[in-house]
C-alpha cells in the first residue's frame, strides 16, 4: 500500500471516529444519557492526545437510572434548597476524590459536580468542598471528620469509602464498624449522607474480598438509612454491558478514574441528588418544617 494511502485511510478513520463521538445517542428504556460534548471530540480529534482519549470521545456517560437514583430523600438539602439557601457539601474520601488520575484539580469528581449542580440550580449558592487525600483508608478519614467535615457544617456528605481497605486486606468485621461508626457521627452533625462504595478497575477487581466489601457496604447503607451512589456497578454496565474497555475510563495505573470517568459519574451523581432533593416526598418535609 502506497504512504498516500495509507494517509488517506488514516484520515478516513480519524473522521469516522470524530463522527461517532459528534452523534446524539438515542438513550435505551430507563437509562440515563449523557451525551459526549462535541467540541470535546473535534479537539481530541485534531490533536496530538494518546489515542485512549479520542477512544472515549466517542462513548457517551450513560447508565441505568436504578444505579444512578438514591434510595432516600435528601431532606437537609431539600429544606435548603426550597428555602434558598447556601447548600454546603462536603466529599470526603482518598485519592478518587481527591482527583488522582484527573488530568486537574478542576477534573475531579467534586469540582465536576458543584459544576453539575450549579447548571440544575442556577442561582442558587452551592458549594462543594474536596477533602479527599490520596491513599487514607476509612479510619484515616474518620479521624479526619471534625476538622474536615464537620466544622465546614455540610448540608450533604459524600462518603467515598472501601477502596484502599481492600487493597490493604484489612480485615471486613472491623471495617463494617467503623462504617457505622462514621456514619453515626455524621449523622450527629445533622447531614443527608450518600456513600461512594468502591471503583469497578482491574486491581479492585483483583482483589478476593472486593464482592464482600461491595455487598458490605450495601448492607450498611440500608441498616442506616442512608444512601449509597452505586459507583462499583454503574462502572461496572460501563465495561460489562455497553463495552467500554477499561483503557477509556480507568487511568495506566489500573486503578484511578480518568477525567471522562470522573466526569460521567459527577453528573451521573448530581442527577441522582438533584431527585432525590426535589421528589415530592422531600418538597412535602420542606415545607411541613416551616
Amino acid at each position: 500500500m502506497s504512504a498516500k494511502s495509507k494517509l488517506t485511510i488514516s484520515r478516513a478513520v480519524r473522521a469516522g471516529a470524530t463522527a461517532v463521538a459528534l452523534a446524539l445517542v438515542a438513550p435505551a428504556h430507563g437509562q440515563v444519557l449523557l451525551a459526549a460534548a462535541p467540541g470535546d471530540a473535534a479537539r481530541l480529534a485534531g490533536s496530538s492526545e494518546p489515542l485512549a482519549a479520542l477512544q472515549r470521545s466517542q462513548f457517551s456517560c450513560r447508565a441505568p437510572a436504578e444505579l444512578a437514583r438514591l434510595n432516600y430523600p435528601l431532606r437537609r438539602a431539600a429544606r435548603r434548597l426550597a428555602n434558598g439557601d447556601p447548600l454546603t457539601i462536603v466529599a470526603i474520601g482518598s485519592s478518587s476524590t481527591a482527583g488522582a488520575g484527573a488530568s486537574s484539580p478542576a477534573a475531579s469528581y467534586p469540582s465536576r459536580l458543584a459544576v453539575e449542580l450549579k447548571e440544575r440550580f442556577p442561582g442558587h449558592d452551592i458549594t462543594v468542598l474536596n477533602r479527599g487525600i490520596n491513599g487514607e483508608d476509612t479510619e484515616d478519614m474518620m479521624a479526619r471528620f471534625s476538622t474536615d467535615v464537620i466544622a465546614a457544617h455540610p448540608d450533604l456528605v459524600l462518603w467515598q469509602v472501601g477502596t484502599n481497605s481492600v487493597l490493604r486486606d484489612h480485615p471486613l468485621k472491623s471495617h463494617s464498624a467503623l462504617l457505622h461508626e462514621g456514619i453515626e457521627q455524621l449523622k450527629a452533625a445533622r447531614a443527608d449522607v450518600v456513600l461512594i462504595d468502591m471503583q469497578f478497575a482491574p486491581r479492585v477487581l483483583a482483589k478476593a474480598e472486593t464482592q464482600d466489601m461491595e455487598d458490605q457496604i450495601a448492607l450498611t447503607a440500608k441498616e442506616e438509612s442512608v444512601d449509597l451512589f452505586r459507583r462499583f456497578a454503574v462502572m461496572r454496565n460501563w465495561h460489562e454491558v455497553q463495552h467500554i474497555p477499561f483503557d477509556a475510563f480507568v487511568s495506566p495505573d489500573a486503578l484511578h478514574m480518568n477525567d471522562w470517568s470522573y466526569g460521567c459519574v459527577a453528573k451521573l451523581l448530581a442527577g441522582g441528588i438533584t431527585e432525590a432533593a426535589t421528589r415530592p416526598i422531600a418538597a412535602a418535609t420542606a415545607h411541613a418544617a416551616h
